[in-house]
């Protein structure tokens, strides 16, 4: 495996310069329009919806009226007490609060205003993914993270990690936070830490972070899997089990970008890598390639490869990206997590 990240998670920086009273606040605006993107099921109250079938889709994940849009009937029939006639009145009410039909180009660019960015802690690995790592969108690397507070009133926020090969240390988010001068114990009440087992488990945790999402609406940032593939390969051998192996990755991946859009947060993928025995016939440079396949190739937003270079030097690429030209960053891990590269 060649992920960054699992080199004993020495390079995993969730920087947050923020105590613990500094993140969500100095800026109300910018709180004022986070509380508006959030519509909590509750409110299909006023709809006719009852209180006792709102409870029902809360026990699947199902938070917001935006949850709704993105379930479709057969998934909301499948929830116990929920008859079809019920997920109809569920959608209809659903379909009134929320905008289901065609917009503007114009229109959505408002709706983008609500994206932010995450710093990675390097300002030239930063440029390479246009200001950091972008929410509502998913970012697989086969590679390294950050969460700063960034610019438009961004004011930082809380961190999900889910640890899928044990290599997560608590340790290294305190030299990063003496790197940023601010409180260590705080930095790591900011990070909520689970390790998921199989790939059942993994898919299991998504249903606790939605409804921690949903809990603080606008406080947790940033998502992060490491590594996404782990267990799917542990859990699934062989190319008999391979169809399976794909339909239950897309269900996670489909699952991961529902979660940004629904709650805004920015989802970042480690991923691993594996020769490619086509290469050699195309005269590639690097004969290897992330696994996964089309279905994760599909799901991410962006991609990014890194590779070592000397000593603590890493060079980032864009793998592939809907908006951003291929290029290459150069950064360093350090002590503090990852920073610019000396020349």
């Amino acid at each position: 495996m060649t992920s960054l990240l699992s080199e004993g998670c020495d390079h995993v920086a969730f920087t947050m310069k923020v105590s613990e009273d500094q993140v969500v606040e100095d800026n109300a605006s910018f709180q004022d329009e986070e509380d508006s993107f959030f519509q909590d099921i509750d409110l299909l109250q006023k709809h006719g919806i009852n209180m006792a079938d709102i409870k029902k889709l809360k026990t699947v994940g199902i938070c917001t009226v935006k949850g709704i849009q993105m379930t479709t009937r057969k998934a909301l029939c499948n929830i116990k007490g929920l008859s079809e006639a019920k997920v109809e009145k569920i959608k209809e009410a659903a379909g009134k609060m929320l905008n289901v039909g065609f917009q503007t180009a114009f229109e959505y660019s408002a709706k983008r205003k609500h994206v932010f960015h995450i710093t990675t802690g390097s300002q030239e690995f930063d440029k390479l993914l246009g200001g950091g790592m972008e929410s509502m969108a998913i970012t697989e690397a086969f590679g390294v993270t950050a969460q700063l507070p960034g610019e438009d009133g961004y004011s930082g926020g809380k961190v999900i990690f889910i640890d899928t090969e044990n290599t997560f240390r608590p340790d290294r988010l305190r030299d990063i936070a003496e790197r940023f001068n601010v409180d260590h114990d705080a930095v790591l009440d900011n990070v909520l830490y689970a390790r998921a087992y199989t790939s059942e488990h993994q898919m299991e945790l998504l249903d606790f972070v939605a409804a921690k999402f949903h809990e603080e609406a606008g406080v947790f940032k940033l998502l992060i899997i490491d590594s996404i593939m782990a267990l799917f390969r542990v859990d699934f051998s062989g190319r008999g089990e391979l169809a399976e192996r794909q339909q239950k990755l897309a269900q996670m991946l489909s699952r991961l970008q529902k979660i940004s859009e629904e709650y805004n947060v920015a989802v970042f993928l480690t991923n691993q890598m594996t020769a490619d025995p086509g290469a050699g016939m195309t005269f590639q440079a690097d004969p290897k390639k992330p696994i996964g396949g089309h279905i994760l190739a599909h799901a991410s937003t962006t991609r990014l490869s890194l590779r070592k270079g000397r000593a603590e030097m890493r060079i980032a690429k864009i793998f592939d990206s809907p908006d951003m030209p291929e290029n290459e960053a150069t950064f360093a891990i350090t002590a503090g997590g990852i920073a610019d590269a000396k020349e």
